[in-house]
């Protein structure tokens, strides 16, 4: 018989900055991946653990449906010994399409429906007309659900003079039709108006009320031949034209593009009201005729979840007792399915959300407990549960709950490989996998795979971490800085009920509870407040970078602009009359024709997941020949790419163009990137720095003074995600320099240790949702610690942790 190994055993891993290493995971365990930013954690866990994992069930599948498969990665690694079947809950900063909810998010959505078609009560005018409605007709996400009138959103959006005319003391020819569209298909309008004998060059308000109303909304069409007006040099020509009324124009555009920019353009012109057919529920009147224990949909849909799973317990119970019918066979089936999930999120403290939230609402601490609440009460049995910072976004206090989860998925006879910064969940584990030392090319190999107690105080990046000693509260033995002014902030923006002050040449954390209104507050409502008061505010939000290899750390940060110029301006380039473009790997004439400047080609495999090859005639160079037959310095434009952050800054150390953003990535700690790295290779954690960093340098280039008294606020929205202890003390310290200068700082964190290093702390809650929203303590971090809320309980908590770290390495 075959012996099953007791443990996870990778061989010649080598995925990324991996260094063909080996390291064994116990089985039934509690594992932490553990690192700097960038250190190689991801790649072992996500894409050499889970990747194999992948990789063996596609070979269990039949090869004509594999390629209905995405997302599947080369693991590169020798063999891995032991694997069970891995399940795989990454990280993701956003939360669906614009349609997305935690209903849909959670996927409870789809179990409801089917219990209002299959459980649900309906009319006898229904029933008889159509007999039972499928579960499309309850998603105002499908034609057969959504409401005709507003296609499901709730919302109309209709033209209106206002909308399309907003300044009516300007003429047509400066302007006044605002809704029009540039370039030649606004002139085009204005010249058969022109030829139609209508006065462009009076103000608009003064044109008749008929001609207005012919302008702005007649279904008329008329064909003219329009003779344009051009320029000397421009071709005159005459041609025929249509008209179509400035309304008509908007509404046809939104029905037919498939812009983006071009549909948010075209509303901004329409004012936006409740839908008169169905008054905003979404639905087909059929559909909200079916009731479930006297609700519909829409009303069940907009309960807590704490309720709907009251509610659901109780249906359930009344359910087994009635006498058995295939109705209620199918409400028992379905109830099984949904109430444990909905139970599980309440459990995980999101019972404040309801199904019908917009996902695009919800806080990043929010998104994660519902993904955890998804696979809680899965029922699977002997897999491996790969989990990406399960802490991130959730207050201190609600890590517990994450503990509690883990602890259930060991329970069921599962294991967990857990890829964390939080250095409390760290501290719980019962193995610890330390990948390092550095990040990029001085990371990838394996410092440590033990027991945890053997770590501690191992001189590692981590090791370090868990016998940090206990962070010190501003506003006790050390001082705070004093504010240069005061900014009066007043807003009941969502949940809301906000009046207080912002401390101007101050750090100040905005801290809570997940879903108290954080975000809200920080990303919302400030900036307005601060635009209005004409303070320059600059945020920083947790949107990626990019998403394909076309943007790199050189092009995000904009220090290739300058590059290309240096280029451009040699006299090899000059005396071949190229100019800036000719070194974008985005353009023909300088790309390589092959790789199409992507440095890379995709290997197709019909069946199977494709891979991407180095170019074989540009060997990953991007370029042409003759391109890289221009050189400044000794170096081409793609050696430049090739390399790292610090070598570049020793290169450009005369080029202040390019030195100042090599300078921002080196002090948030991202020195060991390369300037060509693409966006997919980098972590979530240096995504993050890379936006900082260009926008420290980008504001500093900027700054202005403001009557305010601080030249710039920052608002950034958990800049610690994704982390490193040792990385957030490089961010930390780059945030004081900018209060330190004058600016003020504003931060949404979780991470104790920035929050006790903040001048000044205002702390929402007490809950979240319609139970948060309101300022619960607002001090410095000493006096927040005594508050006995949850923030200062964990301020508490954390000294009182750090001494026993000290005490027992010690």
């Amino acid at each position: 018989m075959p012996v099953t190994s007791p443990d996870i055993r990778v061989h010649d891993a080598h995925l990324r900055n991996l260094r063909h290493v080996s390291v064994d995971m116990p089985h039934g365990k509690l594992v932490a991946v553990t690192g700097v930013s960038g250190s190689g954690k991801s790649s072992l866990a996500f894409g050499t653990i889970h990747g194999e994992a992948q990789r063996r069930y596609l070979e269990s599948v039949a090869p004509f449906a594999r390629r209905l498969i995405a997302g599947a990665v080369d693991p590169r690694v020798g063999r891995i010994d032991g694997l069970p079947p891995t399940v795989a809950l990454e990280q993701s900063r956003g939360g669906g399409g614009a349609r997305s909810t935690v209903g849909t998010f959670s996927t409870v959505s789809n179990s409801v429906r089917l219990l209002f078609s299959r459980a649900g009560t309906y009319p006898e005018e229904l029933r008889g007309r159509v007999g039972r409605l499928d579960s499309d007709h309850f998603s105002p996400n499908t034609a057969a659900g959504m409401c005709p009138t507003c296609q499901g959103t709730g919302t109309v959006h209709a033209p209106t003079e206002e909308s399309m005319v907003p300044d009516p003391s300007l003429s047509i020819d400066e302007g006044a039709v605002a809704a029009w569209p540039g370039a030649w298909l606004g002139k085009n309008f204005h010249d058969i108006l022109v030829t139609l004998g209508y006065r462009t060059d009076v103000p608009w308000s003064t044109l008749p009320r008929e001609e207005r109303d012919w302008i702005l909304f007649t279904t008329d069409r008329p064909v003219v031949t329009v003779h344009p007006v051009r320029g000397a040099e421009q071709i005159q020509r005459t041609y025929e034209g249509t008209w179509r009324s400035v309304s008509t124009y908007l509404r046809e555009t939104l029905a037919s593009t498939s812009s983006e920019s071009t549909r948010r353009r075209v509303l901004s012109f329409m004012e936006e009201s409740v839908c008169p057919s169905c008054a905003g529920r979404r639905l087909t009147p059929d559909a909200l005729s079916v009731t479930w224990r006297g609700m519909s949909i829409d009303e069940l849909n907009g309960r807590p979840l704490a309720e709907v799973a009251e509610l659901m317990g109780v249906a359930g119970g009344t359910a087994e007792a009635a006498e058995p019918s295939e109705t209620s066979e199918a409400e028992r089936l379905l109830l099984e399915q949904v109430v444990p999930t909905v139970k599980a999120a309440v459990e995980l403290g999101v019972g404040h959300l309801s199904l019908d939230r917009p996902a695009s609402t919800l806080s990043a601490g929010e998104l994660q407990r519902l993904r955890l609440a998804s696979q809680l009460h899965s029922g699977l049995f002997g897999v491996v549960y790969v989990l990406d910072e399960p802490s991130a976004g959730l207050h201190p206090s609600e890590r517990v709950a994450v503990r509690d989860l883990m602890d259930r998925f060991l329970a069921a006879g599962n294991s967990v490989v857990l890829v964390e910064h939080d250095m409390s969940l760290v501290a719980g584990a019962d193995w610890v996998v330390d990948v390092g030392p550095g990040a990029g090319e001085n990371g990838g190999e394996i410092l440590w795979s033990g027991p945890v107690d053997g770590l501690s105080g191992q001189d590692t990046p981590t090791g370090r971490a868990l016998a940090a000693p206990p962070p010190v509260l501003k506003g006790g033995a050390v001082a705070v800085r004093p504010a240069a002014s005061s900014l009066p902030v007043r807003t009941t923006e969502r949940t809301l009920d906000v009046d207080t002050h912002l401390g101007l040449g101050q750090f100040t954390a905005v801290t809570g509870v997940s879903g108290s209104g954080k975000s809200t507050l920080v990303s919302t409502a400030l900036p307005e407040i601060l635009a209005e008061e004409g303070v320059r505010t600059v945020r920083i939000t947790q949107q990626p970078i990019g998403r394909t290899t076309r943007s790199c750390l050189a092009t995000y940060t904009g220090l290739f602009d300058a590059v290309r110029k240096l280029f451009a301006g040699t006299p090899e380039a000059r005396r071949r009359g190229w100019s800036v473009s000719r070194f974008s790997y985005n353009v023909a004439a300088g790309r390589c024709p092959t790789c199409n400047g992507e440095g890379a080609i995709e290997v197709e495999l019909v069946f199977l997941p494709g891979s991407y090859t180095t170019c074989p005639d540009c060997h990953g160079a991007r370029y042409n020949d003759e391109t890289l037959e221009v050189t400044w310095h000794g170096l081409t434009v793609a050696g430049v790419l090739d390399l790292t952050v610090t070598d570049a800054l020793e290169v450009f150390a005369g080029e202040p163009s390019v030195l100042a953003a090599l300078q921002a990535l080196d002090a948030v700690g991202l020195s060991y990137l390369r300037l060509g790295q693409g966006a997919p290779e980098l972590s979530g954690g240096e995504a993050q720095r890379i936006k900082l960093a260009t926008e420290l340098q980008r504001s500093r280039r900027a700054r202005r003074g403001s009557r305010r008294g601080a030249e710039t606020v920052y608002l950034l929205d958990e800049p610690t995600t994704g982390l490193h202890p040792s990385d957030v003390g490089l961010l930390v310290t780059e945030l004081n320099r900018l209060v330190d200068a004058g600016d003020a700082v504003v931060v949404v964190e979780h991470d104790v240790r920035v929050v006790a290093q903040a001048d000044r702390v205002i702390d929402l809650g007490p809950g979240a949702g319609a139970d948060g929203g309101r300022v619960i303590a607002d001090g410095t971090p000493a006096a927040v610690a005594e508050s006995g809320t949850a923030t200062g309980t964990a301020l508490v908590t954390a000294v009182a942790r750090g001494r026993e770290s000290t005490e027992t390495t010690t």
